[in-house]
């Protein structure tokens, strides 16, 4: 008796054709590409960068750094070691700035052979770069937020003294509060350490910090959420653009009998007969169960989610869309102010929650 060689299987597997996806997320890209140039405009006499961290906010790196490049873009900012080889897959790496620095002889030596630059945070990282051999790098001061970054008066230090620094930088605490008297102060402080600490360029604004106007400009911003869709800051209200349509088919349709109720712990009953709609999406795509009580929707038609959130099931009320079937597609209202206000959500958790599944 001849044996079935065990490869024959996968050989077979790569010919059949691979079932679509029941997720999709869709980007626009000229929404994308448009809210980079807003941002850019707005933060002259600067430019915009971009922050491409977590997989572009969620929305694939893939998806949106070609697009962020074409657009003009060309300084590029990611938080982890890891995050570098998809980066360098689209932008060359004298583009490219890790925001976590190094953390050991390892990460330093990885930074010199790729050629991106370390955004140093410490006077240990700075002397691992020295030890590395140095080169180019970016420098993060701490002018009030306490996370990342030198104190201002560490900045004299000799292990800063050695540092060749391309691009110095800070990071607001509240500069989605307008009023915050923070903002001011804090800009004070970086404008006293930039005065004296030898730079190429300077950088203090991120998203909301571009709405503060020009006298936090300084030469580059860096812009994250914003460019995703979030609206940080009302100087950009009516400049962003929503960029992420997540959307779910419809895997049954069922018909509910007055009484019957739907999901774990029973958390909705049928006063009368209704027809609904089990959507393949739940909170393993980011779809939390805060977003009960709210509505995915087709041409513009609320369908209510009935009951709680499932791992990878939802229920949607589908009278006001008679005519969906299954396999017909549903959209989730993405735009994040709104998403924000109906889930208790914040922009950057809503976008960076998606999951893995969407094709």
């Amino acid at each position: 008796m001849r044996r079935r060689s065990r490869h024959r299987f996968h050989d077979d597997a790569a010919m059949i054709e691979v079932p679509r996806p029941t997720l999709r997320l869709r980007v626009d890209a000229v929404a994308l590409s448009d809210n980079w140039r807003a941002l850019d405009r707005l933060s002259r006499p600067g430019r915009a960068g971009a922050a491409i961290k977590a997989d572009c906010y969620g929305l694939g790196i893939d998806r949106c750094l070609p697009v962020l490049h074409d657009a003009g873009a060309r300084d590029f900012f990611v938080a982890h070691w890891q995050e570098v080889g998809p980066a360098l897959r689209h932008i060359p790496a004298a583009q490219l700035s890790v925001l976590h620095g190094p953390l050991s002889a390892r990460d330093a030596a990885y930074a010199r052979a790729t050629g991106v630059r370390p955004v140093i945070n410490s006077l240990h990282q700075a002397r691992l770069w020295a030890e590395a051999g140095g080169g180019a790098c970016d420098l993060m001061v701490d002018t009030g937020i306490n996370r990342l970054g030198l104190r201002p008066r560490e900045t004299g230090d000799p292990a800063v003294a050695a540092l060749t620094v391309h691009t110095l930088m800070s990071h607001l605490a509240c500069a989605d509060e307008p009023d915050s008297a923070m903002n001011a102060a804090q800009l004070a402080a970086f404008r006293e350490v930039v005065a004296r600490v030898p730079h190429r360029e300077a950088s203090l604004a991120s998203s909301a910090g571009i709405g503060l106007g020009a006298d936090y400009a300084f030469d580059l911003a860096r812009p994250g959420l914003a460019l995703y869709g979030g609206v940080q800051h009302p100087a950009l209200a009516g400049a962003i653009s929503q960029v992420a349509f997540p959307e779910a088919a419809i895997v049954q349709v069922r018909e509910l009998e007055p009484g019957e109720t739907v999901g774990y712990n029973a958390a909705f009953t049928a006063r009368a007969a209704m027809r609904v709609g089990v959507v393949s999406i739940g909170y393993a795509d980011g779809v939390l169960r805060c977003w009960a009580g709210g509505a995915f929707a087709s041409q513009g038609r609320p369908l209510p989610i009935l009951g709680k959130v499932s791992m990878d099931m939802i229920v949607i009320d589908l009278a006001a869309a008679p005519e969906l079937d299954e396999g017909d597609w549903v959209e989730l209202p993405y735009a994040l102010a709104e998403a924000s206000r109906e889930t208790g959500l914040s922009g950057y958790e809503l976008l960076t929650l998606l999951g893995r599944r969407f094709g």
